[in-house]
């Protein structure tokens, strides 16, 4: 597990290396000159042509584009992000104090969406061609094919509108996290309800649990005790790729809903073409999204016994 461990670090090295070249070369890329904007909106005016010139000097915006991605690597290596344009705070400050925003709504979708998916899949799979198997092919088709701007609209007009039961926008409460998460769950479970079912058919096909039934084991201990957790690994494997899909994907959703997450503070720096925000972000959640994956791959040895991480 050590050496596994330890093999897995270092390949991500150079995915983290392409990560934090493609971030500074997408941001740079954009229109727009950033200093010209920091000046119109410190002096409510439109700068000079000097002034825009001192300001990319005092930003380091006037060296090439190799010097400033070597300047910048460095510091980021030491956790230095730099400093945002658009309110002086530093950027990897800024980013962990959001961070936990999004999370609570993340993890309370992708809850939400496993809470939905695991049943109903066990359920289409232990009851092929049934009705129950029907109805669920076609939530999962409704899912997959409304965009979460659309839903989040849908919710917001039935439960805060109309209903009045939950609040439209904004933090506050545990009512302000339900319509964002729900809105960021949907999508999850549909292409999670879809996978259990299909790896479900799978395990409850293979010799043990033929056995298992045969021994005369309760069909409940036969479907979640052994078929559920051999059907699991798959499972596991998109989960966390959709957990990390939600942190760093939820732009709409928390713009919709007034969230004030990191993907909401993000939406706001690229409008202000702030560079080190924007690169920051990208870098932060890039290695998030590699740790969740570690974490993923990890979790294999508990869920099937006959992996070996360790092995060659």
């Amino acid at each position: 597990m050590a050496r596994y461990l330890l093999r897995r670090l270092l390949y991500l090295l150079p995915v983290w290396l392409g990560i934090s070249f493609v971030a500074f070369a997408l941001s740079n890329l954009t229109p727009g000159d950033p200093a010209r904007l920091m000046l119109q909106r410190q002096l409510a005016r439109q700068p000079t042509a000097e002034e825009v010139a001192q300001a990319r000097l005092d930003l380091g915006l006037d060296a090439p584009f190799a010097v400033r991605y070597v300047r910048w690597l460095g510091d980021a290596v030491t956790g230095d992000l730099g400093e945002s344009y658009r309110t002086g705070e530093p950027v990897l400050t800024a980013l962990i104090t959001r961070f936990p925003i999004t999370l609570q709504i993340a993890v309370l979708g992708v809850l939400g969406a496993l809470a939905i998916a695991l049943p109903l899949g066990m359920l289409a799979a232990v009851w092929r061609n049934s009705p129950v198997d029907h109805v669920s092919r076609v939530l999962a088709l409704l899912g997959a094919s409304m965009p979460n701007y659309w839903v989040a609209y849908l919710l917001i007009l039935l439960f805060a509108v109309q209903l009045r039961v939950l609040p439209v926008a904004g933090r506050g409460t545990w009512q302000h996290m339900v319509l964002p998460s729900v809105t960021l769950g949907l999508a999850a479970s549909a292409s999670l309800m879809r996978l259990t079912r299909s790896e479900m058919l799978e395990a409850l096909g293979q010799d043990f649990v033929r056995t298992g039934r045969a021994k005369g084991l309760r069909p409940a201990t036969v479907v979640v005790g052994h078929a559920l957790r051999n059907a699991m690994i798959p499972v596991v494997t998109v989960a966390g790729l959709r957990f990390a899909g939600l942190l760093g994907g939820a732009v709409i959703v928390e713009t919709i809903f007034a969230w004030p997450g990191i993907g909401k503070f993000v939406v706001d720096s690229i409008f202000d073409r702030d560079y080190p925000v924007i690169q920051g972000f990208v870098v932060f959640m890039g290695s998030v999204f590699l740790l969740i994956n570690l974490a993923v791959d990890l979790s294999y040895a508990w869920l099937d016994p006959r992996v070996r991480l360790g092995g060659s």
